[in-house]
């Protein structure tokens, strides 16, 4: 009798059963917006790590040709294809990419990037890229094949439609001249306004309001997006231009 007693007051009643509940749901949710921000601050570390190896590939690309990948080469160069292919063959050291490495894995894809292909005009599953060229600078031409770019895409010449390389010492301040960074679509990096980027990117949830670049000199910063797309200050501006003039005459009006 005394055994069975002690059982039956040892057992949780129902209303204890509840409190105990209620308190592991509470504890749930003060620990699940701490688990999401570790989740996304290790997604951001993971793409400036890709950033930072993608610059080690450019830094072996301007070592072998003194000048940097031109945005895009015809087969009948030494390095034909986009810039990122002419990156992963010649910078990265991958003689044969696979088909679509820009946007499979490896560095080449931000663990957090998302897009909405429907607002891009593209199929559901087309395989968008994480990060872009800095092709034009702070200038985005009406035409792709510009030939007054202040980026990196190489001067364009109308007559053959082919690219010749940026020089290196066209680029007058590496350290201070942004070079590949996310995207949100496309395949160039480029001065847009956040509320476009937004609406097919997901930036502000991207990496909390920032974006991951790569400069010229191999190093990477996670400037806010608020500084890259809507500051025309000298500062934000020179950062887009391998001549380190602001150009603020070729902003839209």
């Amino acid at each position: 009798m005394n055994n069975l007693g002690q059982n039956k007051n040892s057992a949780f009643t129902l209303i204890e059963l509840l409190v105990v509940i209620g308190i592991i749901g509470i504890l749930a949710a003060l620990l699940l917006p701490a688990i999401s921000q570790s989740k996304k601050r290790a997604q951001q570390i993971q793409c400036v790590n890709n950033l930072h190896q993608i610059g080690v590939g450019l830094q072996n690309f301007l070592a072998n040709n003194h000048g940097y990948p031109a945005f895009f080469s015809k087969t009948n160069t030494d390095y034909p294809g986009f810039w990122c292919t002419q990156l992963e063959r010649d910078g990265l050291g991958i003689p044969l990419p696979n088909t679509y490495f820009y946007a499979t894995g490896g560095v080449w894809r931000c663990p957090s990037a998302q897009w909405d292909n429907r607002k891009l005009g593209n199929p559901p599953n087309y395989p968008n890229r994480s990060y872009g060229y800095n092709t034009w600078g702070v200038l985005i031409p009406t035409e792709l094949k510009s030939t007054n770019a202040l980026g990196l895409q190489g001067h364009y010449f109308p007559s053959s439609d082919t690219f010749t390389p940026i020089a290196e010492s066209e680029v007058t301040d590496p350290s201070d001249m942004m070079a590949i960074g996310d995207i949100f679509g496309g395949l160039w990096f480029g001065r847009r306004l956040s509320v476009f980027i937004e609406g097919v990117g997901y930036t502000a949830s991207r990496h909390q309001g920032k974006l991951n670049v790569v400069f010229c000199d191999g190093h990477v910063e996670s400037p806010t997006l608020q500084f890259l797309f809507e500051d025309t200050s000298d500062a934000a501006l020179v950062r887009w231009n391998r001549d380190h003039l602001p150009h603020r005459e070729k902003l839209p009006p």
